[in-house]
């Protein structure tokens, strides 16, 4: 799981520690990257970007109050992301201008004489799927606007059970007017909790209660079907979420509980008949943990996520079978999951750790027995955001700030690979050791390897994996490597192409510039015994200009193919400098050699010295005179610093290189040359006959 974890400063907290008690959480689809906004106890309705430019990801500032009191319920509206329905307990409801930061009021009244609506401290909010300016908002009568919030109208009669709280039991027993904090701070009762409308059918709408009703109509609130038994479920279980399925008319899904009279108990049921009749699907959910919420994928009908009391789960085939989505996320009661359906994203609120997004869960959907059993897997690529990063605060991570400042991760700059390798390529020493570990464990003896087979075992290589990126002409552009290990694995690529080295040097962490836009692909191979294997099928995928830039290249390929000749030519220096250098090592070891001998050659003694004049000179060409610099004054550049600066200049910008960059090459490409033929002629040629001497 691909964990980041997002909160906010909450009173007696110290502002590093992600403890935020989130009620439900809910993603726009804002472009290029989308907000994420939640409802807290006691700390605001707010939201925030999910991924920013910067190094430094998301912080405390990046957030927005969209409304005060204990959030709740956010709902943004798919065609404007400027416009947010933000929610406060017992059912205060305002429509926030992003853009302005101004609130109006839209909380429904009752009509004259009619009772009061009784909003429950989490009251339902929904857009319609079919219509973006139409809202359902949910009391113990549902709710409809079809202007925004400006009007409301009752499309059903009283849905709950109409039950009086004050003559229900509590702990066993009806109590009084004058019990000690009788009725406060706790929801209205008889009430709506949750909606959902069918993407397939308008007018298809399912709803629950906080006393263990679901209804539904098919028609819009014309007509309304109640029911109130499901088995396996103890009577009035509070409904707490409900979902229409995407795919099936006639499904829904719903998560009861009933942890008020000591049950904790999964209950998380479906019908496949609109609500007529229900199967349980909790399947091998642990037996301690209620569910909270369910979420369903938008293109594998099987492939669910619920969170509960204890951690969220997900399950590939329905329901029969779950699995905890546990590495990165604390064991925390999880309150509610949206869906970004653009990014495959899966955003869970939970109720004291902040906000976690799981990064692009779409590989989930490809998850099967056949599947596994494939040798090597390459899931899908999303496409791979092109930008250069912000460092507003200094440097990256936290900058300056000091380890108190708190920020979530961005999620993994550049082209993510997710993929999966069945089994682990084993050495022969590898192989050995687990014959032996089995005839260990049967008892057996371990013969004593011979000699032959240890030296082959000491003399073999690790196998090694690793991911070959090619450009749409075939030619490849960077190699990364890759996790031998069985099992799924993610990584990535930051779109630049390897950093160039003169050979023998050791390879750096750095890389080369930026590569240019378009379709690239991706191919697991296999480096084993000196033998390269390619592993099953390339993948594209797109690598796109994030378009944020003022003054952008006109022609990308020309800048890129710019950088990508200068750090050719910065290879050719630093590849003469390392010859010089070496070089000058040898005249020194010759210069101790010679005046160790008993006979001193003066001719020698001068030709060296002469050769060691001309080397320096060589050298500070290429990298500068020290002379000034060692005594504090400046000096021109040195062929190698100007070309550098022009390599720094232009590696984090889309721009196109400027007019000193171009003559800054040029300069350097005319100098180069000649320098370089009298290294060849000095080096490869005179010190070879001095050392012949």
């Amino acid at each position: 799981i691909v964990k980041r974890s997002f909160t906010v400063y909450m009173n007696f907290v110290e502002s590093n520690v992600p403890c935020t008690q989130f009620y439900k959480v809910h993603v726009d689809s804002e472009a290029p990257f989308y907000n994420v906004y939640g409802g807290t106890q006691d700390n605001n309705s707010l939201g925030t970007p999910t991924r920013n430019t910067t190094a430094h990801g998301i912080r405390n500032s990046d957030w927005f109050i969209t409304v005060g009191g204990d959030g709740y319920e956010t709902q943004v509206d798919p065609t404007n992301s400027n416009i947010v329905y933000s929610q406060w307990q017992y059912g205060g409801l305002v429509r926030y201008d992003k853009l302005n930061g101004e609130t109006l009021d839209i909380q429904p009244q009752p009509a004259w004489g009619d009772p009061q609506y009784r909003f429950n401290w989490n009251t339902p909010l929904l857009i319609s799927p079919h219509n973006h300016k139409r809202l359902f908002y949910g009391g113990q009568v549902l709710l409809q606007s079809d202007d925004m919030g400006n009007s409301w109208r009752e499309i059903s009669g009283d849905l709950s059970r109409n039950l009086d709280r004050n003559k229900l039991e509590v702990m066993g027993r009806v109590w009084s007017v004058d019990t000690v904090a009788k009725n406060k701070s706790t929801s209205m009762y008889g009430s709506l909790i949750t909606v959902d409308e069918s993407i397939l059918r308008e007018g298809l709408i399912f709803a629950g209660t906080d006393d263990g009703l679901v209804q539904v109509t098919k028609d819009g609130g014309e007509n309304w079907t109640k029911y109130d038994k499901f088995p396996g479920v103890p009577d009035m279980s509070y409904v707490g979420d409900i979902m229409a399925d995407r795919f099936a008319e006639s499904t829904v899904y719903v998560c009861l509980e009933n942890h008020k009279k000591g049950d904790f108990k999964p209950y998380l049921l479906r019908s496949d008949n609109y609500g007529k009749s229900w199967k349980n699907i909790a399947g091998d959910l642990p037996e301690r943990g209620m569910v909270h919420c369910i979420e369903q994928d938008t293109e594998n009908q099987n492939l669910l996520f619920v969170g509960t009391e204890f951690g969220a789960f997900f399950s590939l085939n329905g329901g029969e079978n779950w699995v905890e989505l546990s590495s990165g996320l604390p064991t925390i009661a999880v309150r509610d999951i949206d869906v970004q359906r653009r990014e495959n994203d899966l955003a869970v609120g939970t109720f004291g750790r902040g906000i976690y997004i799981l990064d692009d869960y779409s590989m989930l959907r490809d998850l099967s027995e056949e599947m596994l059993e494939e040798q090597t897997r390459i899931f899908p690529i999303k496409d791979a955001l092109m930008y250069h990063t912000r460092t507003p605060l200094g440097g990256g991570g936290k900058g300056n700030q000091g380890d108190s400042f708190f920020t979530a991760e961005n999620p993994t700059y550049g082209a993510v690979f997710t993929y999966h390798i069945k089994d682990k390529v084993e050495t022969r020493k590898e192989i050995r050791q687990s014959a032996e570990s089995e005839l260990k464990e049967e008892g057996e003896d371990n013969p004593y390897p011979s000699w032959d087979e240890l030296k082959l075992e000491d003399r073999e290589e690790s196998a090694m994996l690793y991911l070959e990126i090619s450009d749409s002409s075939g030619e490849v552009v960077r190699r990364i490597n890759a996790s031998n290990s069985s099992g799924i694995h993610r990584t990535s690529w930051d779109m630049r192409y390897a950093a160039l080295h003169p050979a023998g040097n050791e390879p750096s962490t750095g890389s080369g510039p930026m590569v240019a836009p378009g379709k690239y692909s991706v191919q697991l191979f296999l480096y084993n015994n000196g033998i390269i294997t390619s592993l099953g099928n390339s993948s594209e995928f797109n690598c796109v200009p994030l378009g944020v830039a003022t003054l952008p290249a006109e022609d990308r390929v020309e800048l890129v193919a710019f950088q990508q000749k200068c750090v050719k030519l910065q290879r050719a220096l630093r590849a003469t400098s390392r010859v010089c250098n070496d070089a000058q090592d040898r005249v020194q070891k010759l210069q101790a050699s010679l005046f160790s001998m008993p006979d001193v050659d003066q001719e020698l003694v001068t030709e060296l010295q002469s050769l060691e004049t001309r080397l320096t000179d060589l050298r500070e060409a290429l990298s500068g005179d020290p002379t000034k610099p060692r005594r504090s004054e400046s000096a021109p550049p040195s062929l190698s610093a100007r070309l550098g600066k022009v390599i720094w200049g232009s590696s984090e910008s889309t721009s196109s290189p400027t007019g000193t960059h171009r003559q800054s090459y040029a300069l350097v490409a005319e100098k180069f040359p000649p320098i370089l033929e009298k290294v060849r002629e000095l080096v490869g040629t005179e010190l070879t006959e001095i050392e012949n001497k």
